[in-house]
């Protein structure tokens, strides 16, 4: 069981090098951190100053997440997931995938898990970026010093990791979209659509009940500019709650689907 299911999400994986999923994600994690490159390679007078901050790295990363979680991230999870769902649509091989020898358990584990590491290699390529973007300027202008702190590998991973897990429940539900619908439009729009609300919604009071605002709230969270704080969980739990209940969805609403391709 193990070796087909490793089988199965190593014949996914090879699927998305060849899709539009793969660039998305390529570019969508250096997009942020090369436009900060260009910005202070222009703008090097401000390099000094900003390079001797007290705890310049997690700023730096922060920085980032700010262009990065309200409307760019959610975008991207929403066209990519989507892209990556809907390839046995495009090619019309969901007759060919459930004609193999395997369980449609292991067929919707592997693609979720392709989605899953998508998304992992689009935040690691981010925070890839991010360090670079920090330190291109530096060791590009001599007269520019480099950030006297020891690079907090620590934090970098640890905040990064609190955005995938405010991304998880999106990734969820536009998978759960994306496999439902054969029409790449209605999935797609149905993400671009809640979105846009999730960012209408920020100053709701309830606004942690939105799913697809856990990525901004974090962000304000960590600016402390966040104006109220939920007393029912932590949005991290929320978030997984979220994320597992729609995987959960999927799966059944997958496995009655009667028509699967």
């Amino acid at each position: 069981m193990a070796t087909i299911l490793f089988n199965s999400i190593q014949s996914e994986w090879m699927k998305t090098k060849r899709s539009a999923a793969f660039w998305l994600v390529l570019i969508g994690g250096f997009f942020i951190p090369g436009i900060l490159t260009l910005m202070y390679m222009v703008y090097i007078k401000r390099l000094g100053a900003i390079y001797s901050a007290e705890k310049f790295w997690e700023k730096w990363l922060i920085n980032g997440w700010e262009s990065m979680s309200i409307f760019l991230l959610p975008m991207g999870i929403v066209l990519a997931t989507s892209l990556i769902a809907q390839l046995e649509y495009k090619n019309n091989g969901w007759k060919q995938v459930h004609t193999t020898p395997q369980s449609l358990t292991t067929v919707f584990v592997a693609k979720y898990t392709v989605v899953l590491l998508l998304m992992l290699q689009l935040f690691v390529l981010f925070g890839l970026g991010m360090y670079l973007a920090g330190a291109i300027p530096a060791w590009y202008y001599g007269h520019i010093p480099y950030p006297k702190e020891t690079f907090p590998w620590g934090r970098f991973i640890q905040i990064n990791a609190s955005f995938y897990v405010m991304a998880l429940p999106i990734v969820a539900l536009q998978f759960l979209l994306s496999l439902q619908f054969k029409n790449f439009m209605v999935s797609l729009g149905a993400g671009v659509g809640l979105v846009v609300a999730s960012i209408m919604v920020l100053s709701w009071r309830y606004v942690y009940l939105v799913p697809y605002t856990y990525g901004a709230i974090h962000m304000l969270q960590l600016q402390g500019k966040m104006r109220f704080k939920s007393n029912i969980l932590d949005i991290h739990y929320l978030a997984l709650i979220y994320f597992i209940g729609f995987t959960l969805l999927s799966y059944i609403l997958y496995l009655t689907k009667k028509e699967k391709g």
